[in-house]
């Protein structure tokens, strides 16, 4: 449905629909918030978990019965990142807790079971992880398993192990995984590095050091990233991170448990096969509930969202796992990612004569997660192949920001300023207008048509202007334009700046004077996983919103 768009380039008949994004992107981002146990900096990090039931709300007004992981009432975990001051941990969530812990620093989790006694025992995996567990004669509550150390029912076992390495990681139920982990036994655990690299030594997308960081100390803007990069090479530094796991349900599965647990069987015998999902999930959410803030009391169960923004040229982790049963391919529209590593083990190229080495992951154009696997990407974009002036520029128009400058670097780029609005600018494009034929906007000569703005209505479904940032349509048009709705082509009722502009970005919830970005529909290539209960849009899709520097992004919204 989405495979033909081209990478690193926006058509026009792109932007159009994105508009849908801005009834939610004034109001959540996202990021990796999870728990640090007792502390990053403590000797080592404590987690109190417990699994449980409870039910988890669907878009289309279900609401399916579930088991997850949580934290024991009355534990008290640290939040990170610290900037996102509205955390809580439910003792049943869904995906569980996010465990942040640190290179070589011990890991305790302890899990008590209290999931219906006819559920029977269950386990956590750490996969990647020499864990030791509590399993003895000492220990009448934990049962050997096939895989690991159980909890039987009411009782607890406590698991341990020292990560020697850092990364992104899959944890989940090792015991009858067919149907504890489609319940919702799963969760991630990041591994951050023990010497990650100092912030001065970073680089952006273009290898200069510390910009993105001195833009966001202009702006005012927090910083919500666990690290300063994901390893301790300085090619994984990063400027913001997102957390994104994918998984489905399959109603049938949870209904049969649910019937059976409400009768109160002395064990569950409910059949995974055959498995025909009907939700597909990011974060335990699907779209467009996963727009929604981070800790939103409506999911008390669901805590985690999937709405990443980001400015031009920032340099964006993502960290992504497949939690389900299913591989689900996953598009990031406007870049390929780059593959730093796959469960925890970083790609690199041999050394050179001086010791040196480079990243050697592949560039994705679907980030393919397989049951199981984790990795860590990195993302960015920077406008450049449009072949326009994204930030609207007309050395015709009036006021303060109608013609910012834009001076080239050696690779092009606007990047001797930080503080500018237009900070990153591919320069080769300033001043390009956007029409070849216009119909009111920009002078003639520019390589696309945009509609009549009489037939595409500044709605609900509209993206508005092919401009970046709050001033940028009004840059373009020599100054504000208004129309009175009765006005028909060629537009008379008009006043100021020209006739018929393309109307400006933003809808009734995403106002155009505060926030205009490029919206990128990232989502399942698979497009039944883009439909929540076969109706669409809905299921494993959310947005990407490049904002201009002027827009602080605030994740703790």
């Amino acid at each position: 449905m989405f495979a033909t768009t081209i990478k690193k380039t926006i058509s026009m008949k792109r932007l159009l629909p994105l508009g849908l994004v801005a009834l939610f992107a004034s109001v959540a981002q996202a990021a990796a918030p999870g728990i640090s146990g007792n502390g990053l900096s403590s000797s080592t990090s404590t987690f109190n978990l417990i699994a449980q039931p409870a039910r988890l709300t669907q878009p289309d007004g279900q609401s399916v019965y579930s088991w997850g992981y949580g934290c024991v009432t009355g534990s008290n975990p640290s939040f990170v990142p610290a900037a996102i001051t509205t955390g809580f941990c439910s003792t049943m969530q869904v995906p569980g807790p996010t465990l942040v812990v640190t290179e070589g620093v011990p890991v305790s989790v302890t899990l008590t079971n209290n999931l219906p006694t006819a559920a029977g025992n269950t386990s956590i995996l750490f996969p990647g992880f020499n864990v030791t567990t509590s399993c003895s004669a000492a220990t009448p509550t934990g049962a050997q398993g096939l895989l690991t150390c159980e909890a039987t029912p009411a009782g607890q076992v406590t698991y341990t192990f020292t990560p020697t390495s850092p990364g992104t990681r899959a944890y989940y139920s090792g015991t009858q995984g067919d149907l504890q982990v489609e319940m919702g036994l799963y969760g991630a655990i990041i591994v951050l590095p023990k010497t990650p690299v100092a912030g001065t030594a970073c680089k952006d997308a273009l290898d200069l050091a510390g910009n993105n960081a001195k833009a966001r100390q202009y702006w005012g803007e927090s910083n919500y990233s666990l690290s300063t990069s994901a390893y301790d090479h300085p090619a994984t530094c990063y400027d913001r991170e997102y957390l994104f796991q994918f998984s489905e349900i399959d109603p049938s599965i949870h209904i049969a448990a649910d019937a059976q647990v409400t009768a109160n069987a002395t064990s569950l015998n409910v059949p995974t096969e055959p498995y025909h999902p009907a939700y597909y999930m990011i974060n335990g959410r699907s779209m467009p509930d996963d727009m929604d803030p981070n800790y939103a009391p409506m999911y008390p169960n669901q805590p985690y969202n999937g709405n990443p923004h980001m400015h031009p040229g920032e340099i964006t982790l993502l960290r992504i796992i497949g939690q389900g049963r299913w591989q689900h391919p996953f598009h990031e529209h406007a870049n390929h990612v780059r593959i730093l590593a796959r469960d925890g083990n970083l790609l690199l190229t041999q050394a050179d004569s001086t010791g040196n080495t480079q990243l050697a992951g592949p560039l994705m154009f679907t980030t393919t997660t397989t049951p199981g696997l984790a990795m860590d990407g990195l993302f960015y974009y920077t406008g450049r192949g449009l072949n326009w002036d994204l930030y609207g520029h007309n050395p015709k128009s009036s006021g303060a920001n109608a013609k910012l400058s834009c001076i080239p670097d050696a690779n092009g780029y606007n990047t001797g300023a930080p503080t500018a609005i237009n900070y990153f600018e591919w320069c080769q494009d300033h001043n390009k207008p956007m029409q070849a034929a216009p119909f009111g906007d920009v002078a003639s000569g520019g390589p696309v048509t945009l509609p009549d703005p009489n037939i595409f209505l500044n709605g609900a479904w509209y993206g508005g202007s092919p401009y970046l940032g709050p001033d940028a349509t009004s840059r373009s048009t020599f100054g504000s334009t208004t129309c009175s709705p009765s006005g028909t082509p060629p537009q008379v009722n008009c006043t100021g700046g020209t006739t018929g502009t393309t109307p400006p970005s933003g809808t009734v919830a995403n106002n155009p004077s505060s926030e205009a970005g490029f919206a990128f529909m990232w989502h399942s290539h698979n497009e039944r996983e883009i439909t929540t209960n076969n109706i669409f849009p809905g299921g494993m899709l959310m947005m990407m919103l490049v904002d201009s520097r002027e827009f602080v992004i605030d994740e703790s919204l």
